[in-house]
């Protein structure tokens, strides 16, 4: 009897330890989906100098010639604009490099669907597909400059950036709008307010991209923010633009 019951409770302990294990992993680490990639050239390194995100000057938003331009399935409508992907070329002998090294990736662009031409080529970007529209320098990471279109695998994993998140005021006196850059961990944001000196806290709407917009007049007030992610994490940056901020400028905040 004491044996049996020895024996079920070693079973029930190894059926723990394999279920935590299972969750533990499942928890961590996204599985690597299937992908295609292309890339389009520029002279500065980076993909595109204005994208569908709202960045602007990819260099000076800290994204560079790690950004990538996503079809549709991916896009989301804007809503995976700073969301980061690891990225690698698999399953192509001859144009894949050795080991199928891998690169991170922003998203800062829209890559458009092309209708009349076929999934196979030249449509790459059609619905359901998913891919990725890379810079030159980003793709030679992964596989051979001379190579068309690669099949790929991607993850979404955790952004890490330097300094804080960055907040571009744009706009007039009855349209207030702020672009969310830099922003660390989940990278994609899903809804912010702005508090002003004499206001409460006011939920923004997402206009395009990552850039939020409020019909409230908050000119000549210091702006505080609050910026959720798509974990549901939730930073506050007090007192990020003081009193005198002018449209055009872009202030710094905390990080994730």
């Amino acid at each position: 009897m004491v044996v049996a019951y020895q024996m079920g409770a070693l079973k029930a302990m190894l059926l723990y330890l394999i279920i935590h294990q299972t969750w533990k992993i499942t928890a961590d680490d996204e599985e690597w989906k299937s992908a295609t990639a292309t890339y389009v050239k520029e002279t500065n390194g980076s993909i595109v100098v204005e994208g569908a995100c709202g960045y602007a000057d990819l260099h000076k938003a800290t994204y560079g010639k790690y950004s990538a331009g996503l079809s549709s399935m991916l896009f989301n409508r804007g809503s995976t604009c700073g969301a980061c992907f690891e990225v690698r070329c698999v399953d192509h002998i001859l144009w894949c490099l050795q080991g199928s090294p891998s690169v991170i990736l922003t998203a800062t662009d829209f890559c458009p669907p092309n209708y009349g031409l076929s999934a196979d080529y030249g449509g790459w970007c059609n619905f359901p597909k998913e891919h990725f529209e890379m810079s030159e320098a980003a793709f030679t990471e992964i596989a051979e400059r001379k190579a068309d279109i690669v099949p790929v695998q991607h993850r979404r994993v955790k952004c890490v950036r330097r300094g804080g998140l960055r907040f571009t005021v744009s706009g007039n006196f009855h349209f207030y709008q702020v672009l969310i850059s830099n922003v660390g961990l989940d990278g994609e944001v899903i809804a912010v307010k702005v508090k002003g000196s004499k206001t409460a806290w006011i939920p923004m709407a997402r206009n395009w991209g990552q850039n939020w917009q409020s019909n409230v007049n908050l000119i000549g007030q210091p702006l505080s923010f609050e910026v959720t992610t798509s974990s549901r994490k939730t930073l506050t940056s007090y007192n990020v633009a003081p009193a005198n901020w002018q449209f055009g400028q872009t202030f710094e905040g905390k990080q994730f």
